[in-house]
């Protein structure tokens, strides 16, 4: 069967909008269901091209256009069947999108399981390790990092922000797809590490701290992060194999760790390229 439009839904009341509405507002119900959603072609495409399975897709002709419908028939195959298709009218999408300028293109996506076990990582690995984040702004900021540097895995430790949150997929651009990542207890991870042998560096304003550029990044490595409004905990500094500080010139003292993760992670790109 072709891929179609199924259905054209109007009302605000019809259980399918609700539970669109739930899926953006409720992370349990996200974890319960395992389910998440993508707005935006250009997100649910790198979704799409990353292997992540979709189960319905919800467009509004008046704000799609002729061009964002065809582009959605070439991204499934209109010769093959693909996931549920339903064309919603304009009021009721304004209602479910949680973007502005939105382009009519909305999807439920399962969400990926992924877990420390499935990394599969190189010889010499580059990774970030943020610790607590809770900004889903920061997260997907760093996941853009993450996929245009690019590391081999972001590992989240201990999370503040649902993984999956429909603002860390805008705000990583669907680059939470494309980018090994994996949330577990902040101890797993730190054992992961010593497992893999991978040397943990600690981003931190601390006395023994080294200046970032004076450090070998060139083997296996960690770039570990901590929140903006604490940093990294006691624990989490101590667990790392050293500390590592971006020398600040002027009067503040810290970046928003996203640039300092961005700062961080190209040196150690830079490193590894130019050796």
């Amino acid at each position: 069967m072709p891929f179609a439009p199924s259905d054209r839904l109007s009302s605000p009341q019809n259980p399918r909008i609700k539970q669109l509405l739930r899926l953006q507002q409720k992370s349990a119900e996200r974890r319960a269901l395992g389910l998440t959603l993508v707005e935006g072609l250009r997100e649910l495409t790198i979704a799409v091209e990353a292997g992540v399975a979709v189960a319905a897709v919800y467009s509004c002709p008046e704000l799609a256009g002729e061009a964002g419908l065809q582009a959605l028939l070439h991204l499934f195959d209109a010769n093959a069947a693909g996931p549920e298709w339903f064309e919603v009218t304009r009021p009721v999408f304004e209602k479910v999108a949680y973007r502005e300028g939105s382009d009519g293109i909305l999807a439920v996506l399962r969400t990926p399981a992924r877990t420390l076990a499935d990394l599969r990582l190189p010889a010499n690995p580059l990774v970030i390790v943020l610790e607590a984040v809770e900004k889903p702004g920061n997260l997907g900021a760093v996941l853009r990092t993450a996929d245009a540097a690019p590391v081999d895995a972001v590992l989240i430790g201990d999370p503040r922000t649902d993984l999956f949150n429909p603002n860390v997929i805008r705000a990583s651009i669907g680059c939470v797809f494309t980018v090994p990542t994996v949330a577990a207890p902040v101890a797993d991870i730190m054992a992961f590490l010593r497992e893999k042998g991978i040397r943990s560096y600690a981003a931190a304003l601390a006395p023994e701290a080294r200046n970032y550029t004076e450090c070998d990044f060139r083997r296996p490595t960690a770039l570990v992060m901590g929140t903006e409004a604490d940093g990294l905990t006691p624990q989490m500094r101590q667990a790392c194999d050293e500390t590592v500080i971006i020398p600040m010139m002027g009067r503040i003292d810290s970046l928003n760790v996203s640039v300092a993760t961005a700062v961080l992670t190209f040196e150690a790109v830079r490193q590894r390229t130019s050796a």
